[in-house]
C-alpha cells in the first residue's frame, strides 16, 4: 500500500494547473481534467467544492483512508456533472483506467455483472477516483483475499422523515450500551448526511449470513427498547416516518460509505469516525465535518477507527 501523503511541492503543482493538465504524485503521473468544475455547492455562504478541491482532499486523507480501502474491492458513486445532477453507481474498472490501478477479477460473478473491480492501494488511486468523479466510495466488507467471509460486522441507523437526530443518537447511545454488555469492541461514525452507522470488527471466520443473523439479533434488542422510534417495515412507505436498523446490508457486495468518504451534499460533508463520548457532545451533528474542515479533526485528535484496524474478534452469543 503507498500511504505517502503529498509534498508541498505536489500540492503546489496541483494548485498552479489550469483546467487540465499532468499531475506527478508519489512517481505516478496522472492526467487531471476540468479541475475548476463544480461539484459541490457551497455550504453555510462558503465557495463551491471544484474537482480539485475533491482531488486535494483525497490526496491529504488518503494516508488515513487508504486502511478502510486496501485489499478491498470498491463500489463507486460518481457524479460527473457535480451533486446537483443525479449520479450513478460504478463497479467496472473502465478500459482507459491506467495500467498501474489495482484491479481484481470477481469469479463469482455472473454474466452480465461486474467482472473487474478497483481495488484502492494508493493515494494516486484515491487521486484518480476523484478526477473520475468518484464521490463516494464504498468498499466491500470483505477482502479480495477471501471475499466471502467479512471483516467488519456492520450496524446502520437510518433514520425515516419523521426522524429527529436527538433519536439517532439514543439509538446510537444504546448501541454503545449493547456493545459494552457484550464487550464487544466497537466505534460509531456519522454518515455525513443523517444517519449514524457503527462498525464491529470480526475475525474472518463468519459468514455474512452469520455476520448478519448477529447484527440482526442485536438491532432487534435495541430497537424493542424503543419501539416508538423503529419500524422493521421493508420499505419507507410503510415505516410511518420510523428509523430503522438496517442489518441488511451484511451482505457480500452490498456496501456502506467508507470512512472519511464525501457525501453528495452540500459543501460536501464526509463520514466521519467517532469514539462512543462524542455521542454526547451538544455540537454533534451527522453533517458537521466537510472535506474543508475534517483533515483539522483528523489532525488534534486522530482517526477513531484505527483503534478497530487488526482487530479480530468473535462475536458473542446474543
Amino acid at each position: 500500500m503507498n500511504d505517502e501523503p503529498p509534498t508541498a511541492d505536489e500540492l503546489a503543482a496541483l494548485d498552479e494547473l489550469g483546467a487540465k493538465g499532468r499531475w506527478r504524485l508519489a512517481r505516478r503521473d496522472l492526467a487531471l481534467t476540468n479541475l475548476d468544475k463544480v461539484l459541490f455547492p457551497g455550504r453555510d455562504g462558503e465557495a463551491p467544492v471544484t474537482k480539485r478541491d475533491l482531488i486535494r482532499y483525497h490526496a491529504l486523507i488518503g494516508p488515513v483512508m487508504l486502511p478502510y480501502l486496501a485489499d478491498r474491492p470498491l463500489n463507486s458513486h460518481r457524479f460527473p456533472n457535480g451533486v446537483d445532477e443525479p449520479g450513478f453507481w460504478h463497479k467496472e474498472v473502465p478500459s482507459h483506467a491506467p495500467d498501474w490501478l489495482r484491479r481484481w477479477r470477481y469469479e463469482d460473478a455472473e454474466a452480465g455483472d461486474t467482472q473487474w473491480y478497483l481495488v484502492p492501494d494508493s493515494v494516486p488511486a484515491l487521486a484518480w477516483l476523484a478526477n473520475y468523479a468518484a464521490l463516494e466510495l464504498h468498499a466491500w466488507t470483505s477482502r479480495v483475499s477471501d471475499v466471502h467471509h467479512p471483516t467488519w460486522a456492520l450496524f446502520d441507523i437510518d433514520p425515516g422523515s419523521r426522524t429527529t437526530f436527538e433519536e439517532v443518537l439514543v439509538l446510537a447511545r444504546l448501541h454503545r450500551t449493547a456493545m459494552e454488555h457484550l464487550g464487544v469492541e466497537a466505534r460509531p461514525k456519522v454518515t455525513g448526511q443523517r444517519g449514524i452507522q457503527i462498525w464491529v470488527p470480526v475475525e474472518p471466520r463468519y459468514t455474512y449470513a452469520e455476520t448478519r443473523a448477529w447484527v440482526e439479533k442485536v438491532s432487534k434488542a435495541v430497537g424493542g427498547t424503543v419501539p416508538e422510534l423503529v419500524s422493521w417495515a421493508w420499505t419507507k412507505q410503510d415505516r410511518r416516518g420510523l428509523a430503522r436498523l438496517d442489518y441488511t446490508q451484511n451482505v457480500i457486495n452490498k456496501t456502506l460509505v467508507a470512512p472519511y468518504s464525501a457525501r453528495p451534499r452540500p459543501g460536501a460533508p464526509v463520514s466521519v469516525p467517532l469514539e462512543w463520548d462524542e455521542l454526547d457532545d451538544p455540537d454533534l451533528a451527522p453533517d458537521r465535518w466537510t472535506i474543508r474542515t475534517v483533515l483539522d479533526r483528523v489532525a488534534a485528535v486522530g482517526d477513531p477507527f484505527a483503534a478497530l484496524l487488526g482487530v479480530e474478534q468473535r462475536l458473542p452469543p446474543v
